[in-house]
């Protein structure tokens, strides 16, 4: 051994950070008090995914919302407070009834800052809530106005697309099944209630809201486009075609309806007619947001306008710096594989397989839509979940350390070269999940990730009747080709 070995010895461990919730907050608050909000919404968020219970972060969250013009989610967070955290924390009230006059819900407004000064009469934020209630008696508002009567209904609206939003399917169905049969002509909830209902992976009864709505209210442009969007995901082409068909025809005035039919066209891949409609309202005037600006550069991506959608894309990029790199000319626009379909992921974790599930809960970590579905995950379907599957839930939304990392690990590394996961390609991962099954009743090593990944490819396309070697899936993984046949050897050990 060399001179240097005794030193090399002496050397200090190297010690492995696992950021806390705290560490993520405090970077939070400092970024908040340089008044960098997209920084602080960062970090908050990330605090409040490792440490969900936590009042004092959901609220400084919501403060950050606020500040951001995100008024209804703002809203979800200080109700989820008052509700279920922590009732004592009665600056919330204040906060919700700034939120509902800047939303123009006055009579909330109102009912809120009473609220608020009926529990701190001599609060901090006392005196503001006076401020706003006079503000708001001098703009005429009375709780016992007849131009406030629809407020309950607006704010139950409000309340039931945050939860949509949020990915709480089942509370948001709870809320908006009150509201259709409180206001049964309020179509905007029906629409709602089928996408909850559809995301919730139950489609017939998503349907059947829709159908209820178009024999009723027939026309119904949302009603239309939300069948649209639903047979594009089950990749069914003669409904397809018939709703383009009948949605083509139509002629909407209203802004709202202009956008969610191009919105819907583009979906759909139908990029000419999305581009007339949203080119109309970009013409207009209309500011739009990210998804107005989202589907107007992939609509003139496809029909030939790179310049236009590559300007559009910068928008995009402004108002969510996530979407960098799912570009409509970049790797990542190619056609939508499982972990892009919500509801066939949510279906998987109603399976009777145990290793469905299992891969239903891989899909949820590379889905596009991984935090909704998490929330989805657990509010509706962690009693049907078995102790493993539960782990693996509590493992992507923590990052803590578990047993099913390796399972995770390995997952990933087959999805290195096997993405986006078509329905062929879900039984590559469905094997892997058998064999993880047996491996870890068998207290078999799976921390060779590479390894294990290579032996399951293997088994996978021999099944296929693929052409391949060992020789060829070692150099591919950067194994040896004993390495890959002592694993398939274990792999197969686990199928008999």
């Amino acid at each position: 051994m060399g001179k240097d070995s005794k030193a090399m010895k002496n050397k200090g461990k190297l010690l492995s950070f696992f950021p806390t919730g705290e560490h993520y907050f405090a970077k939070g608050l400092k970024a908040y008090h340089r008044r960098d909000f997209e920084k602080a919404n960062k970090y908050l968020q990330r605090a409040f995914q490792l440490e969900p219970g936590e009042p004092m972060i959901a609220c400084q969250l919501a403060l950050v919302n606020t500040e951001i013009g995100e008024y209804e989610n703002s809203n979800v967070l200080l109700h989820l407070i008052l509700d279920e955290m922590d009732p004592d924390m009665t600056e919330c009230h204040y906060f919700l009834a700034n939120n509902y006059a800047h939303l123009g819900m006055f009579k909330e407004a109102a009912r809120y800052s009473r609220r608020y000064l009926e529990l701190e009469e001599d609060g901090e934020f006392a005196e503001d809530a006076e401020d706003l209630l006079e503000l708001l008696y001098l703009e005429g508002v009375d709780e016992e106005d007849e131009l406030f009567e629809e407020d309950d209904l607006m704010l139950k609206q409000e309340e039931a697309r945050g939860l949509l939003e949020a990915g709480h399917f089942l509370k948001a169905i709870e809320m908006l099944e009150v509201i259709v049969e409180e206001y049964p002509e309020y179509w905007s909830a029906y629409n709602n209630l089928a996408l909850a209902h559809f995301y919730l992976g139950h489609p017939e009864r998503a349907h059947g809201v829709l159908a209820d709505v178009l024999e009723r209210n027939p026309g119904n442009l949302h009603a239309l486009c939300n069948l649209l969007v639903f047979a594009h995901y089950r990749k069914d082409r003669e409904e397809i075609d018939r709703l383009i068909g009948v949605l083509s025809k139509v002629k909407p005035l209203l802004v709202e309806h202009q956008f969610k039919l191009g919105a819907s066209f583009a979906l759909a891949g139908e990029y000419k007619l999305a581009f007339d409609w949203l080119k109309k309202l970009y013409k207009s005037g209309y500011e739009g947001d990210g998804p107005f600006y989202y589907w107007f550069s992939y609509a003139a991506y496809h029909i030939g306008k790179e310049d236009l959608a590559q300007s559009l894309w910068q928008k995009v990029i402004a108002i969510s710096p996530d979407k960098e790199g799912a570009e409509p000319w970049g790797e990542n626009a190619a056609e939508a594989g499982l972990e892009d379909l919500p509801q066939t992921i949510l279906q998987k974790l109603d399976s009777v397989h145990s290793e469905e599930r299992l891969f239903g809960i891989f899909l949820i970590s590379v889905s596009p839509s991984r935090e909704e579905l998490l929330a989805s995950a657990e509010d509706s379907r962690s009693n049907g979940l078995t102790a493993v599957e539960r782990e693996y839930l509590a493992y992507l939304k923590t990052g803590s350390h578990s047993s099913i990392a390796d399972a995770h690990q390995t997952a990933e590394t087959l999805y290195g070269s096997a993405y986006p996961i078509s329905e062929d390609e879900a039984g590559l991962y469905q094997l892997w999940f058998t064999i993880y099954g047996e491996a870890r009743a068998k207290g078999l090593s799976l921390k060779n990730h590479h390894a294990w990944a290579a032996a399951v490819e293997y088994i996978w396309l021999k099944c296929e009747n693929e052409k391949t070697s060992m020789q060829e899936l070692a150099g591919r993984y950067d194994l040896s080709a004993a390495t890959v046949r002592k694993y398939v050897k274990m792999a197969e050990s686990c199928l008999e």
